[in-house]
């Protein structure tokens, strides 16, 4: 069992949502480490959900904390290999470290598409990889265009516009790397519940 496109699930909080993405074979699965988050893990609970997992890649999600406290962190998790962050001035104290990182942006306009173009050769070189998600921006033909123009310049996740039905075809008019869905209990635009996660993932499987 494989997927057509590479999968990064968030917000991970169960062991059952974990077990069932392992098992559908996503790429990279997200745990939240900050503490103010309701979505966030122990260093037990972490521990406790991945000793069940295979095959896949951890990425420690955090928005706002500082790359040293960030680091001392990471010391409690052990087999966590990308870090997840929000913040760009974070990025220097971060790239030179062992993890691969993520920058997760907001993109409200498609404006601020633009401006991350213009970074991308940037993004690039320090091997980073974006991460679009959005609470107002709607996927259209415009929006299409500048998304593939930004992932033609480095790596990009899509984690808006998706559903099951035209996931795919989202893909290939966006040249993204690949996609990223919440697990947990988040709701986010365009993603209802875990049961349309599971739609598009079952939409993604590769079939022997």
């Amino acid at each position: 069992m494989a997927l057509k496109t590479f999968v990064k699930i968030s917000s991970v909080n169960n062991l059952s949502d974990a077990r069932y993405c392992s098992g559908m074979q996503v790429n990279l699965m997200g745990f939240c480490l900050e503490e103010n988050n309701k979505n966030f893990i122990s260093p037990e609970k972490f521990k406790e959900i991945t000793d069940w997992l295979s095959g896949l890649e951890f990425v420690a999600e955090f928005e706002h904390t500082h790359p040293e406290r960030i680091l001392t962190t990471l010391q409690d998790y052990p087999g966590i290999s990308h870090i997840q962050i929000q913040e760009e001035i974070h990025l220097k104290m971060l790239a030179n470290t062992s993890y691969g990182i993520i920058l997760k942006q907001q993109v409200e306009k498609i404006e601020d598409i633009e401006d991350l173009i213009k970074k991308a050769a940037s993004y690039n070189d320090f091997q980073v990889t974006l991460l679009l998600v959005t609470d107002s921006l709607q996927m259209d033909k415009d929006v299409e265009v500048q998304i593939k123009t930004l992932a033609e310049q480095c790596q990009v996740l899509l984690g808006f516009g998706i559903d099951a039905a035209h996931v795919m075809e989202t893909i290939e008019k966006t040249g993204v790397k690949g996609i990223e869905m919440a697990g947990g209990d988040e709701i986010k635009p365009g993603l209802k519940d875990f049961d349309e996660l599971a739609d598009i993932l079952e939409t993604l499987e590769i079939e022997d």
